[in-house]
């Protein structure tokens, strides 16, 4: 409906002869305002030189020659905003029409994208920043499926570098009998330390890693196979936890060839040599200049995204690259964006970097230099034990319990992540996150529980929810719950276009407070004969919350 009235708005300026760009249509806070409202007649007052309610007056006057079914009333208001009143029967309608596609949209039109997220470094821990990443973009790859578009999903981890041959010095020193991802995290520590503080252990770790890079050492070479491997499968365990799944794993041992090859055979074109190394002088962009080979001629990490992205090509033919990393790294990708764009000009705003904040606790920012890491287990532990103690006494057998006790806890966190804009910092509060009262993922959970219980004992009476509208059985208004639900298609299509799951966030976090609203003023399973419509609003309802909770990467609960 809201694409619906910005095109009669526009087609009622062309009639006038005003020529405006961008139409502005909000919902009212006050429901008195109506459904939609727009301040176009004050931003097109100047153009047709005239007082805003004039020009409001007028383009209602043309809107009301051909009013589309679904569209009650429209006014002027106040200066001269322009109120859109929907019919009852549109929200009857609509309600009863909602299914599990329900919110989905071709607006993206099967474009091709490719999806990289979460990039765990073997021989490193997984630790909270990767669980952040992880949880904005399977967030955001499925609020692009949704909207039409056609998403491969993809990792990338940087299995060569100074991390690895730290990694494996300190392995070589501690001789752990086995090698898990604990002992892993203990000789990064380690070798992290000792290339600080030891120049000869430092000259050491710099060795490995030239013996790394050619496949010269064969001892090196099984420490280092050894590690990646059980880096590999720990992160698997993790991902599969997580509810992600990725089409493709990219590494730096393969980009980084690529990378170096392309780069030299660009040196007086896009980059050039400067003491030794090979740039790309980002000035002439407005940027900064940064290193893509070293003075031995190793690849840097901006080297090896230009080998990742000329890989991504070749796997996937893409109309769009997305690359979910930290703020910290947004220099980074404005640099190597400008190079890439200068090497492949067809790639230019083909390429998208979503930055985030920083995931912290109350006693303040992780660390991975010193071994201190936040691991995504550890905080996942944390998270666990605070639910098991919020359901304890509740009649679950044990099966139920773990299964509440690990979706509550995930979606507890993942709430904590994307209530906001992806690019703040955010403070885990453990207490907040497992309410099952107020802003939480769990308050969302229990919302979409409730209405499941109500169906259930529905369907044990026989009263099953119904979608046929019967003269004179419906309610003669319509109120907030209705109003929300017939919302969810925009909100999916807004969320898709800014990249922004908190906008999901915030309407299902509405949305469920209307409907315990609801719940706590009004009968629903004996209600007489207005019985069947409450329960197909129910029903409603709880199709409306597990496709919105999908998309934020939150398994519902039948009961809680």
């Amino acid at each position: 409906m809201q694409k619906i009235i910005a095109e009669l708005i526009q087609s009622a300026l062309k009639t006038l002869s005003i020529e405006v760009s961008g139409i502005s249509i909000e919902h009212p806070a006050d429901l008195h305002h109506g459904d939609y409202s727009t301040n176009i007649a004050l931003v097109a007052a100047k153009e047709a030189s005239k007082k805003p309610r004039e020009v409001a007056e007028a383009v209602v006057a043309e809107l009301r020659k051909n009013t589309p079914v679904g569209i009650e009333k429209i006014e002027v208001a106040g200066a001269g905003f322009i109120n859109f009143y929907l019919s009852n029967n549109f929200f009857y309608e609509t309600v009863c029409g909602i299914d599990g596609q329900f919110g989905r949209n071709n607006t993206l039109d099967h474009k091709k994208i490719f999806f990289e997220y979460t990039q765990p470094n073997p021989f490193k821990e997984f630790h909270i920043g990767h669980l952040m990443n992880n949880m904005i973009g399977e967030s955001v790859s499925r609020i692009l499926e949704w909207n039409g578009g056609e998403v491969k999903r993809a990792t990338y981890h940087g299995d060569v570098g100074m991390h690895v041959a730290k990694a494996i010095w300190g392995m070589k020193k501690l001789q752990p009998n086995s090698i898990t991802v604990e002992t892993l995290g203990k000789a990064y520590a380690e070798g992290n330390t000792a290339y600080e503080d030891n120049e000869a252990a430092k000259q050491e770790i710099i060795a490995i890693n030239k013996k790394v890079y050619e496949s010269s050492d064969k001892e090196i070479g099984m420490l280092y196979e050894k590690g990646r491997t059980a880096s590999l499968e720990h992160f698997e365990s993790l991902y599969k936890k997580l509810g992600s799944s990725f089409d493709f794993h990219f590494f730096e041992s393969e980009s980084g060839v690529l990378g170096k090859k392309i780069v030299l055979e660009n040196i007086g074109k896009v980059f050039e040599k400067s003491d030794g190394a090979t740039v790309f002088q980002g000035e002439k962009c407005g940027l900064h200049t940064r290193v893509f080979l070293n003075s031995e001629e190793q690849p840097t990490y901006e080297a090896k995204e230009i080998g990742l992205i000329e890989i991504k090509r070749k796997k996937y033919p893409f109309d769009v690259s997305i690359t979910v990393t930290a703020n910290e790294q947004k220099a980074f990708f404005e640099v190597v964006t400008a190079a890439l764009t200068e090497l492949y000009p067809e790639l230019k705003g083909k390429i998208i970097h979503l930055s985030h904040g920083m995931l912290k606790l109350p006693s303040g920012k992780m660390s991975s230099r010193t071994g201190t890491v936040v691991t995504a287990e550890s905080l996942l532990a944390l998270t666990e034990e605070k639910v098991k103690e919020v359901i304890k006494g509740r009649e679950f057998d044990t099966t139920q319990a773990k299964e509440v006790v690990e979706k509550v806890s995930l979606a507890a966190i993942r709430y904590s992540i994307l209530r906001q804009a992806i690019g703040g910092d955010i403070i885990f509060d453990l207490n907040k996150s497992v309410s099952f009262e107020g802003d939480s993922g769990p308050y969302l959970q229990y919302s979409y529980a409730r209405a499941k219980s109500i169906l259930r004992k529905a369907h044990l009476e026989v009263l099953l929810p119904s979608s046929k509208i019967l003269e004179g059985k419906l309610p003669k208004d319509i109120g907030l719950l209705e109003k929300l639900l017939t919302r969810f298609p925009e909100i999916v299509e807004r969320a898709g276009r800014e990249y922004a799951p908190h906008h999901i966030v915030t309407y299902l976090t509405e949305l469920a407070g209307a409907f315990n609203s609801y719940y706590a003023k009004n009968k629903i399973l004996d209600a007489g004969e207005a019985t069947p419509y409450r329960l197909k609003l129910t029903e409603a309802f709880s199709v409306v919350m597990k496709n919105g909770l999908n998309l934020l990467g939150i398994n519902v609960l039948e009961k809680m």
